[in-house]
């Protein structure tokens, strides 16, 4: 495993020829850190999975750097896809549309139907660019961590929880953290009337604004399309995590104290005030009350108690109602998912 530059010009070149030659290259976009392959090499995709430790149906994301680009991989290219691209590419907004004959069906998990996406993070654009001119352009994507575990939102996250698994001929491309710290909105653009398979980056109501969509409690077609991250138990950190509401931390806190001596636990409130009988063994954070900083922030908060090692318990309060907190929502209930 190699660490690069990605603000270094050279570095985006080194890294482009390593995904034509057919390594991995883990690399920044706004929302999580992504691990790339050249998604026109079957023994490049491979990989992924086998990095990963990735069930084999899971599809993956493909990024591409341009409109041009995408619809050379899909083989219909719906209006409602063109109004979506026109308005938040590059963005953290996937598309599912039907594959083109040629898009290998290891990237789509033997469906049909691919997911695309054009990253708005400035070192991605300029890899998938470079890419595109000595190369096929596609790189397929999924987040740089173990299946099922937290995503990356820094370099370092990805050199700490995947690095042991990367060749030494695969490469880290340090660059910018993610902005936006959530996985991109995906959206099925194969039917009359698109739907919103998984809540991210992009709100609901932002994607209203562009195409009409099938509303929320609407039941999801049995044909729709396999995505990412749909799993019970998913995004989840090393340490266990419980949602709880805020008025029922403080009681939470006290029966798991009395019930783990001798541990640590560590909370992060949205609306409730540290107790003034908090116990010793439980560490109070304040997380933040607006929903786009605390996405931003969620990841990395959560890979910074889980390396710390010294925590027993991550206690999180039940984020505030609203479509602004939909995706937060979806991760957290999924994190803390007791299997």
């Amino acid at each position: 495993m190699q660490l690069l530059d990605a603000a270094d010009p050279l570095s985006i070149e080194l890294a482009a020829a390593a995904l034509r030659a057919g390594h991995l290259v883990a690399f920044p976009t706004e929302t999580v850190y992504g691990l790339g392959a050249d998604a026109t090499q079957p023994a490049a995709v491979s990989r992924i999975f086998q990095t990963k430790g990735r069930p084999t149906a899971h599809p993956l994301i493909v990024h591409v750097a341009n409109v041009a680009v995408a619809r050379r991989l899909a083989l219909d290219w719906p209006a409602a896809a063109q109004s979506l691209a026109e308005a938040f590419w590059p963005g953290p907004l996937t598309l599912i549309v039907q594959a083109a004959a040629g898009v290998l069906r290891a990237v789509t998990g033997g469906q049909a139907t691919v997911g695309l996406r054009v990253p708005a993070h400035p070192q991605a654009l300029a890899l998938l660019e470079a890419f595109e001119l000595i190369g096929s352009g596609a790189v397929a994507a999924p987040s740089a961590n173990p299946f099922g575990g937290l995503s990356p939102t820094h370099w370092q996250h990805v050199r700490d929880v995947l690095g042991a698994r990367l060749s030494q001929t695969d490469l880290i491309l340090c660059g910018v953290p993610s902005a936006v710290g959530l996985e991109s909105t995906i959206v099925d653009c194969t039917h009359d009337e698109p739907r919103i398979l998984r809540p991210g980056g992009l709100s609901r109501a932002e994607i209203a604004r562009v195409v009409p969509l099938q509303g929320v409690g609407a039941p999801r077609a049995s044909n729709a399309p396999r995505v990412s991250g749909q799993q019970a138990m998913h995004y989840a950190p090393r340490t266990p995590l419980r949602l709880v509401s805020a008025e029922s931390l403080g009681a939470h806190l006290a029966n798991w104290a009395q019930g783990h001596p001798g541990q640590r636990a560590v909370v992060w409130a949205v609306t409730a005030s540290e107790p003034a009988n908090l116990e010793p063994a439980i560490d109070w954070a304040m997380a933040p009350s607006d929903a786009a900083a605390y996405g931003a922030a969620l990841y990395a908060q959560l890979h910074d108690w889980d390396a710390q090692g010294c925590y027993g318990l991550m206690v999180l309060e039940l984020p505030p109602p609203g479509p602004a907190w939909e995706a937060i929502e979806d991760r957290l209930v999924r994190a803390a998912h007791q299997a």
